[in-house]
């Protein structure tokens, strides 16, 4: 097995055709983050056209189903990580994906159509199905393609279109708006979110099977196939191909639920990825992606000034995954986090002394919109893609679909509750609710330091054995 210490620092791998492919297969899977990212964003531009009259256009929504229609992609999205990661457990990675590209149409088509809010509710879970079976597949299987020295880097890239989903959701629902008049302009921004799922669908016709999946279901033939295809000497085929045999032989009888409730080390690994689900959305991250409007409101300025910051949000968010992917190459992952979340607790600290101490006005305003951009920096620059990259890598490959569908499965639920909390608790206790956050960031930052083992810069399967003697020292 690999050695546990940490490698050198070694240069960028050539741009052999081997890594030319693996970043090919990186960005047909992520097709399914990039619709993931601009679901979750398009609604923003959506409501407020969606609560006209019927006879106008819209649904005829009130603050009520406003609610319910958003939050519905987010509950179908928590049982759609854990469907999704048992069966890419069972029929593979890319199998998966290719059926979450049909899910994703038919919720498209279906909240594109729909012509009452029942229906609306149902196709957004529809659509929350295939937006969480995404978030949990799509980086692990970049995860199982791509070698130790790309890993981070193209992992990432999944955040990256996340991101870039939600801002090119955000300028298209601007430019629909200003450009079409229409009350049913809703329909054709919903309407958009069927290219990438129609991509996701035709990339993964043209991409081959995870060789690390093949290999748990014994087909060490095609396993091999595969790893010709996407790494660049034999020698690194055939270390591979000995680490995937080695754990083969350990875990044969350990797939499953039973690995995990009869394994003490695993299942400490589950906690743990529950755990960094709670860390990245108690960072209260989305209450700013949804609610920034109505919190820049509170200071006094205009609705469409407010309505512009949104897409600033998305600006910032860009930048930073970029600098982010930078960063992860270079850096170990429990350093990056605690540094962001250090850096989380200091901007939402003051967020809450603007908003409290601050006299109402434009210098208000500006000072609260800094504090919020400055926080999307370095969530999304330090957190949210380290978040990812743990997810793929964490769990052992027997039960890596399963746990990470669980993990993220989890961490859909925080962030519908982030989501259905924050406007109660900024209703009854204003400037405090960033106080409180800062708080838990606090706790979130202890939890880190002492609970997360560091991955950088070793095989999943080198990883594997690991996680198994780092965290058995206990039992």
């Amino acid at each position: 097995m690999p050695s546990h210490s940490e490698p050198p620092a070694k240069a960028a791998p050539p741009d052999t055709k081997e890594s030319r492919f693996v970043f090919k297969v990186a960005i047909a899977a992520t097709m399914g983050a990039l619709a993931f990212g601009y679901d979750t964003g398009v609604i923003s531009g959506a409501l407020p056209f969606m609560s006209a009259p019927l006879e106008q256009g819209g649904l005829g929504l009130t603050p009520v189903t406003d609610g319910i229609v958003t939050s519905a992609l987010v509950f179908g999205a928590a049982i759609g990580s854990l469907m999704a990661g048992t069966l890419s457990d069972k029929y593979g990675r890319r199998t998966t994906l290719m059926g979450l590209s049909l899910v994703f149409l038919i919720g498209v088509l279906g909240t594109t159509f729909a012509p009452s809010v029942a229906i609306m509710v149902a196709m957004r879970f529809v659509l929350g199905l295939a937006v969480g079976g995404a978030s949990s597949t799509v980086p692990v299987f970049i995860a199982e393609m791509a070698g130790p020295s790309r890993r981070a880097r193209l992992v990432s890239q999944n955040e990256l279109m996340i991101v870039s989903g939600q801002l090119i959701a955000y300028i298209l629902n601007a430019a629909l708006a200003h450009f079409y008049g229409s009350p049913d302009v809703w329909r054709y921004m919903l309407a958009i979110a069927a290219v990438p799922a129609v991509l996701l669908g035709l990339g993964m016709l043209m991409v081959p099977a995870s060789p690390r999946w093949l290999a748990s279901k014994n087909r060490m033939d095609d396993a091999r196939a595969v790893l010709e295809q996407i790494r660049s000497s034999d020698k690194q085929i055939e270390r591979e191909l000995d680490e995937m045999v080695k754990l083969n032989e350990i875990d044969r009888d350990q797939a499953g639920w039973s690995a995990v409730l009869g394994t003490p080390w695993i299942r400490k690994l589950l906690w743990i990825g529950i755990g960094l689900g709670f860390v990245a959305q108690f960072t209260g991250v989305n209450a700013f992606m949804y609610f920034t409007p109505i919190i820049l409101k509170s200071t006094g300025l205009g609705t469409n000034a407010a309505l512009t910051a949104t897409i600033g949000n998305g600006v910032v968010a860009l930048i930073a995954t970029f600098i982010g992917i930078w960063l992860i190459g270079k850096h170990g992952r429990r350093p990056m986090l605690m540094t962001g979340l250090g850096f989380v607790i200091a901007t939402q600290a003051a967020l809450g002394a603007v908003l409290l101490l601050m006299p109402e006005g434009l210098l208000k305003s500006y000072a609260a919109l800094a504090c919020i951009l400055c926080f999307l920096l370095f969530m999304q620059m330090l957190i949210s893609p380290v978040y990812w990259l743990l997810m793929s890598e964490l769990f052992p490959m027997h039960v890596r679909g399963v746990l990470t569908g669980t993990a993220v499965a989890c961490q859909w639920v925080f962030n519908g509750l982030v989501a259905l909390l924050f406007p109660i608790a900024m209703a009854h206790f204003g400037s405090a609710t960033f106080f409180v956050f800062a708080g838990i960031n606090v706790l979130s930052l202890i939890f880190v330091t002492t609970c997360l083992p560091e991955t950088k810069g070793k095989s999943l399967e080198g990883l594997e054995t690991f996680l198994e003697k780092e965290l058995g020292k206990s039992n």
